[in-house]
């Protein structure tokens, strides 16, 4: 269980005043639950996901996992970011089991598990390629395994798949739901694509502009496997896009300094309209 209590954090800048990214932020997530963060860009998502990890400390507040004060990294915490970081003098398996490896398993029971988790993301015909010789699909797919095959208690997951193409995005939700579906671990997820955050998630967070504040929850309580055809997540999908229309109008009235009006029964409707996907 990951418990954030009105959390806030500032950022110092050079030769300009500091700026709060987020501000008395409270949530709590279940064991075992998929929740995604969702808002516009600096709305501080990412900023939340490092206070989780312990990349980052907060001025104000408190973060305790699995009741445990969160005072930085933790082997209960895994962390796949939008960049794949696979190390590129390494193999596929051996990429995966470098976790392993430092944790001091030994060679034969480190590369079983590496390659269990390396079947589970369809890249068992790949164990002996580079980074080099991978798709960015294929690349991501070799961090999850990693991350996977850590077998930590949380998976904190930013924009894994921002840098993908739209297929190669689809087949990636359905792997990850898959294995969800088959590990219940706590994942918190972080991504700007409305579509994804619903197919996914067991609840959307959505974020006000900063500094971030949680201004909406969104159940999505859909069946799983999740099927994209399924009239509830177009429903929620259009409810989360009425809830971000306001934000999102600050944001552009901050850039431009104009009057600026976005028409939310036109930004409403993304099951007909196919708009809001990448919000």
């Amino acid at each position: 269980m990951i418990e954030i209590s009105n959390v806030s954090k500032t950022f110092q800048q050079r030769g300009s005043a500091p700026y709060t990214a987020i501000q008395n932020v409270s949530l709590t997530i279940n064991k075992g639950e998929f929740v995604s963060l969702l808002g516009p860009s600096g709305c501080g998502k990412s900023t939340l996901l490092n206070l989780v990890a312990g990349l980052e400390k907060a001025e104000q507040g408190t973060i305790t996992v699995n009741g445990k004060p969160c005072g930085g990294p933790g082997p209960d915490r895994v962390v796949v970011f939008q960049e794949h970081a696979l190390f590129p003098w390494l193999t596929v398996l051996e990429n995966v089991a470098f976790g392993l490896k430092q944790k001091g398993i030994g060679k034969a029971e480190r590369e079983a598990i590496a390659k269990e988790h390396i079947k589970a993301v369809h890249l068992s015909k790949f164990t002996d390629r580079y980074p080099h010789e991978l798709s960015g699909g294929m690349k991501q797919r070799a961090a999850i395994a990693r991350a996977l095959a850590m077998d930590s208690d949380i998976l904190l997951m930013d924009e894994p798949f921002a840098a993908l193409d739209e297929q190669t995005r689809l087949i990636l939700h359905k792997d990850l739901e898959e294995i969800w579906l088959k590990t219940r671990k706590t994942i918190l997820f972080i991504t700007h694509n409305i579509r994804e955050a619903v197919i996914l998630s067991d609840r959307v967070l959505v974020m006000s502009t900063r500094p971030g504040s949680i201004k909406k929850e969104f159940a999505v309580q859909a069946s799983r496997p999740r099927n994209q055809a399924d009239p509830v997540l177009h429903h929620v999908e259009a409810h989360i896009m009425e809830a971000l229309a306001d934000e999102l109008e600050k944001v552009v009235r901050e850039e431009t300094g104009d009057e600026y009006s976005l028409k939310k029964n036109d930004l409403s409707n993304p099951a007909s309209s196919g708009m809001g996907g990448g919000i």
